[in-house]
Parts: C-alpha cells; sequence; structure tokens
C-alpha cells in the first residue's frame, strides 16, 4: 500500500496531468514596419512584435516546426526565426527580391521567387547551400507545391503563365496561358487541381492536374464596387473541398466559393486592400492581411461572417497560423 502526504498527492497529480495545449499563433508580416506580429488565435490579439529584416513578405514553416522562414525582399535573404523563442537565428541569402516562398514536404528545400531575375532558386536550408536555379517567365510571383511534393508551380506576373516545374529535374515541364498579372497558386488537398488567380483578369483559373489544362475560369464581380478594384490574389482552399476563398484586393472583399460547383457563393466585407488568407488548424475561423487598413480581418468560416479586425503593422503582407 502507497501513502501520500498532501505535497506527494499534488506532486503525483501534477506529473499526471497533461500539459495544456498551447494556443495556436497567427504570423502576420508588415511590409512597411520590417516586423513579423504574432497573435494569440484564442484570445485574438497580437502579443508579440518580432523585427525582421526589410520588406517581408511570404512566410513558411519548416518541415520539424522549429523554424519560420521570412523572405524578406529589400535585403536578398531569407530570416530564419526559432519558433520557441520568437527569435531571429541565422540568415539565409535568397537571390535578388524573394516575393514567395514555400517548403518542400519531403526534403528540407525552400522554393524562392526571385520577382526581380525571372528565376526560380532552390535553397537548401539545412545545409544552408543553393541547389538550383529555374530559369521561368517574367516576374515570377506565385508559388505552389503538390501535396505529394512533385510538382511545383509558379506563377509569372507580366508573362500571364503558370509554369509547371517537375521537383526531381528542376525543369519547367508544362507551361499554362491564364489571366492578366497571376498572384497565386494553391493546389486542391488532394492534389487534382491548382487555383491561379489573375489579379488585373479578376478571375481565377481552376487547371486540371491531368491534362493540365483549364477546366473552369471563376469570375468574380461585386454589386455596386467598380470593377477595376476588383483584383484576385490570395487563394485558400478548405481540405474538405467545400469552400474556396479569394481575397479580392482593393474591393475589400473576400470571395467565398464552392470548391465543387465553382459557384461563387457570397462575398465578405474585410478591411482595405485585402492581399493574403489563411486558415487555422481545424479551418472554423480565416485570417486576411489587409494592407492599407493595416489590419488583420477574423472571418468565422461556418457563418461566412467577419467576426474582428486585429490592428497589425504597417502594410500587412504576407499570414500563416502555427502547424
Amino acid at each position: 500500500m502507497f501513502k501520500f502526504g498532501a505535497s506527494g498527492l499534488l506532486l503525483l497529480t501534477l506529473a499526471l496531468t497533461p500539459p495544456a495545449a498551447l494556443a495556436e499563433r497567427v504570423f502576420v508580416s508588415n511590409e512597411k514596419d520590417n516586423t513579423i506580429s504574432v497573435i494569440d488565435a484564442d484570445r485574438l490579439e497580437v502579443i508579440e512584435t518580432i523585427r525582421v529584416g526589410r520588406r517581408p513578405r511570404s512566410m513558411a514553416f519548416s518541415n520539424n516546426g522549429e523554424w519560420l522562414f521570412v523572405a524578406v525582399g529589400d535585403d536578398e535573404a531569407i530570416d530564419i526565426i526559432d519558433l520557441e523563442t520568437l527569435q531571429v537565428r541565422s540568415r539565409q541569402a535568397s537571390g535578388p527580391d524573394p516575393e514567395v516562398i514555400r517548403v518542400d514536404p519531403n526534403r528540407p528545400y525552400i522554393y524562392v521567387s526571385n520577382e526581380d531575375d525571372n528565376i526560380v532558386t532552390v535553397l537548401d536550408y539545412e545545409r544552408r547551400s543553393r541547389v538550383a536555379r529555374i530559369p521561368v517567365g517574367v516576374e515570377p510571383e506565385g508559388v505552389a507545391l503538390s501535396p505529394d511534393g512533385k510538382w511545383l508551380v509558379n506563377t509569372t506576373e507580366t508573362s500571364n503563365m503558370a509554369h509547371f516545374i517537375d521537383t526531381e529535374t528542376f525543369e519547367v515541364v508544362h507551361n499554362v496561358l491564364v489571366d492578366a498579372r497571376p498572384r497565386h497558386a494553391e493546389f486542391t488537398k488532394d492534389g487534382s487541381e491548382v487555383w491561379v488567380s489573375a489579379e488585373i483578369g479578376a478571375t481565377v483559373s481552376v487547371i486540371d492536374m491531368e491534362d493540365f489544362r483549364i477546366k473552369q475560369t471563376i469570375d468574380f464581380d461585386v454589386r455596386g464596387v467598380p470593377r477595376e478594384t476588383v483584383q484576385a490574389v490570395g487563394v485558400e482552399l478548405t481540405s474538405d473541398g467545400r469552400y474556396a476563398f479569394v481575397a479580392l484586393g482593393p474591393s475589400n472583399r473576400v470571395a467565398v466559393v464552392d470548391q465543387q460547383s465553382y459557384e461563387v457563393l457570397d462575398y465578405i466585407l474585410v478591411g482595405q486592400r485585402v492581399w493574403h488568407l489563411a486558415l487555422n488548424g481545424d479551418e472554423t475561423r480565416l485570417f486576411t492581411t489587409n494592407g492599407v487598413s493595416g489590419d488583420v480581418t477574423v472571418i468565422d468560416v461556418e457563418s461566412r461572417r467577419a467576426l474582428k479586425s486585429i490592428p497589425v503593422g504597417r502594410f500587412p503582407w504576407g499570414v500563416v497560423v502555427s502547424p
């Protein structure tokens, strides 16, 4: 028989109690302030501000969940943030004007669109080395990786193309002409489609990965809003195949699209010049960066309603949610 005093019982209780789950964190890059705002996803407020290099934009997490990579365009580098201490630990050269970055799900590679160089650069973040430089069209912007990591898609703003790159050979295998000034590319969860937004065209092209052809073009037209302000940029897709969310820039709206029928279901009013989007882990909330109003809008996915506006830094650009 075991006997415990009061203090022993307390220690045993503490030992057997599972640690409380950490709240998700939302990371927002503030292009003009050279900072990253860290938002507590439960409290919906900024809890930390991290100073980084000049003109931070796209962000991505390392595969082991220990690092946050930040493309700092004016420093031509990737700043590497320790997610435990929230401090910049190191920096890796990226090539000219890194715009968008994505991490290979199978290897320690970062894919970087170098806008001023018409190149996609492949970096090894463990060895701190450059693996390859892939020539693409003029002004590369969006970067997306298929869920299995076999295909890399890069959009080029002036060429109006989506380039499909084999990640084993680092060669462009297919080129698909889309609408004017393509900004963002996003794969569906099953990898069967990639959605490419066109800022000036105000459309999203849905490309079938079986034959690399456009199977659907989605148009956006917000009643009472000037057509020229409807500019399709960021895209986020729910993993259950239900919704697609498309940021519509200066129209200050996020479009809600049925992923299966491609029908536009709704437009949600958010902050000024909505740019990029990120879902939280269970996909109940969507976070948008609003560049001109300097805030983040929190959207309830089920009701498709804006819940709250969170002030961040100047010209928020990218947003990611900690895994």
